[in-house]
C-alpha cells in the first residue's frame, strides 16, 4: 500500500497542473464529494460540490483559457491542523487575445484527506483577469443582471 500524498504535495500537484494547462487531470486530485468555493467570483457559481462537477468545470476552461499562467513567489503555511494548508502565490500572466502581461495574487486553503482535496476555499483575483480581457463592461452587466 503506497503512502498517500501531504497536502503540500497535493497542492504543489495542482498548481504545475493549472500552469502546465492539464486542466482534464485536476478532477483527479479532489475527494469524489469535495467542496470548492471561489470565493472573489465575481458572477457565476461561487461553490461546486463533488468531483463530477470539478470535472465538468476544467473542461470548461482547459480547451478555452486565453490565459498562460506561470507561478511565482509560491509561500505554503502549514497550520495545526495537519489536514489543512494555506497556500499563497502570484500567477504571471500573459493573455493571448490582448497580448497584457500582469499579476494575479491568489490564496488557497486547502483539507487534504488521504492525499485528496477534501476542500478548498479560493481567492483568486477574477477582476484582474477580467479587466485584462477586456472583459470588465461584461462582468459589469452580468452583476446588473444579478
Amino acid at each position: 500500500m503506497s503512502e498517500s500524498l501531504s497536502p503540500r504535495e497535493v497542492f504543489r500537484k495542482l498548481l504545475e497542473g493549472i500552469t502546465a494547462g492539464r486542466f482534464a487531470e485536476l478532477a483527479e486530485l479532489y475527494a469524489e464529494d469535495a467542496v470548492v468555493e471561489t470565493v472573489f467570483a465575481p458572477v457565476g457559481p461561487r461553490r461546486f460540490e463533488g468531483r463530477a462537477v470539478l470535472e465538468e468545470r476544467f473542461a470548461e476552461v482547459s480547451g478555452s483559457s486565453p490565459v498562460e499562467l506561470t507561478s511565482k513567489d509560491v509561500l505554503i503555511r502549514e497550520t495545526d491542523d495537519p489536514e489543512v494548508i494555506v497556500a499563497e502565490w502570484n500567477y504571471q500572466v500573459h493573455h493571448r487575445v490582448t497580448g497584457r502581461n500582469f499579476e494575479a495574487a491568489n490564496i488557497q486553503v486547502l483539507r487534504v484527506r488521504d492525499g485528496l482535496i477534501v476542500s478548498s476555499r479560493d481567492f483568486h483575483d477574477h477582476l484582474a483577469l477580467a479587466v485584462a480581457g477586456g472583459a470588465l463592461p461584461q462582468l459589469v452587466a452580468a452583476l446588473d443582471a444579478e
